[in-house]
């Protein structure tokens, strides 16, 4: 029953998408990737393949722990819930997060001093996903989509802290290298694409009784249950032949 309406392609991509991470990873570690290869600089024309390399680079073992869990259930339930457009939201999330983190610029939002930043990391994907599922279940208002929602509210709530500053909420030693731009970036694109595509995919089924001027003896099915199952009621009549009062006009005259 439950591999009748699992959906192994969601299995699948997202499996690929972890092992595409952790391959990444250790090429990586083996010295492929080295300094700013590979990652996104902010309007560094240089830095502009890292919107496709940088998600399946880490700069830890926790890093990338950190995110092959969320990658995998987030692709997981968008593949298995939205089928009809998970490429689409997947492939676009990903490029459109990387591309406006390129664009934003790399000041400090304390001092305002410009540094450069290498980003690495499949966090904005995450954060496409998450803020994905959430919504396109609030903006299509669909009692499915909405479970979804909640399931990726209750286990992913508290990444909305993440698209916010590090330094906002505690003293840190050291700037923090946790990309906020990243999350916020991912965020947004997720958000705006759960709008979009809010009346993509499956049609709202609608049932007989939303249709007050309609009514159709096939569709009705506690008639047709009431007919298969009491077909003695629906029997024809015995053929009644009609009195021909010719016939009996005689009888008719004796009785007078």
């Amino acid at each position: 029953m439950f591999r009748k309406h699992l959906n192994l392609d969601a299995v699948k991509y997202a499996a690929i998408m972890v092992a595409m991470m952790w391959l990444g990873f250790l090429l990586q570690h083996i010295g492929w990737f080295s300094g700013c290869s590979g990652a996104i600089i902010p309007l560094s024309p240089y830095g502009l393949k890292g919107i496709f390399l940088s998600p399946f680079l880490h700069g830890s073992l926790e890093h990338i722990f950190g995110n092959s869990v969320p990658i995998f259930v987030l692709m997981f339930l968008l593949f298995q819930f939205y089928p009809f457009i998970a490429k689409t939201v997947f492939l676009l999330g990903w490029i459109l997060t990387g591309f406006l983190v390129w664009l934003l610029p790399p000041i400090d939002i304390f001092t305002g001093e410009y540094s450069q930043v290498c980003i690495i990391g499949a966090s904005g994907i995450v954060y496409v996903l998450a803020f994905f599922l959430f919504f396109s279940g609030v903006f299509r208002w669909n009692m499915k989509f909405l479970t979804v929602s909640l399931v990726v509210a209750l286990y992913y709530g508290s990444l909305i802290w993440g698209v916010l500053p590090e330094e906002l909420f505690s003293n840190l030693a050291e700037p923090s290298r946790i990309s906020w731009q990243s999350h916020l970036s991912g965020a947004i694109i997720g958000i705006l694409m759960a709008f979009l595509f809010r009346k993509s995919g499956e049609k709202k089924i609608k049932y007989i009784w939303e249709f007050p001027n309609y009514y159709s003896e096939k569709d009705d099915k506690l008639w047709q249950e009431y007919k298969e199952n009491h077909p003695e009621d629906f029997l024809e009549l015995p053929y009644k032949k009609k009195e021909n009062v010719w016939e009996r006009l005689d009888e008719l005259r004796k009785n007078e």
